[in-house]
């Protein structure tokens, strides 16, 4: 990492955690080891609120969809796993044998983990402004630079734009099946509107599953909205 995107940790032990994949565990006992799934937890919730204020005070115009749909092409898997790629932490992340030969220091779900993880161990660390700074050059400035051309269709903020439209609750996202093994999963998710389950979307991760699973809904809408999937619905 060059002096504009690195972070010097005062505790190198949040550091040597964030790189921790689970699998290395299976091979190194020592208790003092964890893996990096507690910081992954914290520094979604940290990352989520770091671009929310960052989308917030740059763009004063943009209503609340506008800012939904922004935040979620920044936190998306592609662009976690490529500020991941960036700073090179496929190459750093202790895996067993095993998961390393298998690519896991490739695989787009894991990296983007390893990333919610750096963010989470700047920020215990070193607190929010720190994990700011350290998301703003890593993955906020550079992401915004794809969104032109380069970032596939949000098919889910899409859904949720129409269905907030006519009148409903945001569409809620189930969890049916993760098979495979950590770095290979297949995911399955089902779309719900109004609690009916409309349909099933797959990927190799829950965010591409979702994806998924929005557009096959909007195909389904097409123009006639809500009403073409049985839902009653309300101009708002």
């Amino acid at each position: 990492m060059n002096s504009e995107t690195s972070y010097v940790f005062k505790n190198k032990k949040f550091l040597e955690t964030a790189l921790t994949h689970r699998s290395y565990l299976n091979e190194h006992k020592r208790q003092e080891l964890q893996s990096n799934e507690r910081l992954e937890y914290l520094g979604d919730a940290v990352l989520e609120l770091i671009t929310s204020l960052y989308l917030y005070r740059k763009y004063p115009d943009h209503p609340e969809g506008k800012l939904t749909a922004l935040r979620a092409k920044l936190v998306q898997t592609k662009t976690l796993s490529l500020a991941a790629k960036q700073l090179g932490l496929g190459e750093k992340l202790h895996f067993s044998k095993g998961e390393r030969q298998s690519g896991g220091d490739k695989n787009p779900s894991i990296l983007a983990d390893t990333f919610e993880a750096l963010i989470g161990a700047v920020y215990e660390d070193g607190g929010f402004e720190p994990a700011y700074d350290f998301a703003l050059q890593n993955l906020l400035l550079p992401a915004e630079k794809l969104f032109r051309d380069k970032l596939p269709f949000d098919f889910k903020s899409k859904l949720q734009e129409v269905v907030q439209a006519q009148g409903k609750a945001s569409p809620v996202y189930q969890t049916i099946s993760a098979i495979g093994p950590d770095h290979n999963k297949t995911f399955k998710l089902a779309v719900l509107i109004d609690g009916r389950r409309i349909v099933s979307g797959t990927g190799k991760s829950k965010q591409e599953a979702e994806q998924s699973a929005a557009k096959l809904v909007l195909k389904k809408i097409n123009s006639r909205g809500l009403e073409a999937l049985g839902i009653p619905t309300r101009q708002v």
